[in-house]
């Protein structure tokens, strides 16, 4: 309880581990909450869970509750599932891909993820698993980093296509980015400008956070 209150002054780091795949993984107080954190970018429950919070209000909390199966790419400590669980309130089945174990043991052991009984974890790459899977999603999350940088293949044509073809009738994606530099803002602009397939509706959503933007596809009836 010290902790907590003294964190409101400063951080209060309380486990580190270092993960073969994320490398440094932090546990920390932080304005009386604990947080994830890599080494330089917050993993859940600081900014990012406000930004993805966000991109869900932009869904609209009353669609996300009509929803049968979401599937999150990135779990980290496990935030955005908080959110649909107990803010959105959403029943359904959620399915989370996380390549990293580390990760799932330090989100089980601090933020208590393997008490959701809708949610089932698997350790896997987003890449492998997208093409092995035979399910269909209504809402697919897509939040996945290795500390500050993404993955080339999450803006290559075919995974993007490949997504859009797990989506049920009305299905949408959520997919969140870090742009640091401009190079950055160059490749969201050619991702939202080139991805202009019929059925499907792309756009951007107004940044809260400098360096992250929501992208939201949504296919159409």
């Amino acid at each position: 309880m010290l902790k907590k209150i003294m964190s409101y002054l400063i951080p209060i780091k309380i486990y580190t581990l270092k993960s073969a795949l994320s490398k440094s993984i932090e546990v920390t107080w932080y304005n009386g909450k604990l947080v994830l954190d890599s080494e330089n970018t917050n993993y859940s429950y600081g900014s990012l869970q406000l930004i993805l919070r966000l991109g869900l209000k932009k869904i609209g909390f009353s669609k996300i509750l009509n929803m049968n199966h979401i599937l999150i790419l990135g779990v980290a400590g496990g935030s955005v599932i908080k959110t649909l669980v107990d803010e959105v309130k959403f029943k359904g089945k959620i399915t989370g891909v996380e390549i990293d174990p580390d990760i799932i043991e330090v989100a089980n052991n601090y933020f208590n993820l393997n008490q959701i009984d809708q949610l089932e974890i698997v350790i896997d790459d987003a890449f492998e698993f997208v093409l092995k899977t035979k399910d269909k999603y209504d809402l697919i999350i897509i939040d996945v980093f290795q500390d500050t940088k993404m993955p080339n293949f999450l803006f290559e044509e075919y995974f993007v296509n490949r997504v859009c073809f797990l989506l049920n009738k009305s299905g949408v994606v959520l997919f969140n980015t870090m742009l640091l530099t401009e190079q950055d803002n160059i490749r969201n602009k050619k991702y939202v400008t080139d991805y202009n397939v019929a059925n499907y509706k792309i756009r951007t959503i107004p940044r809260v956070e400098v360096h992250n933007e929501l992208i939201l596809i949504e296919k159409q009836d």
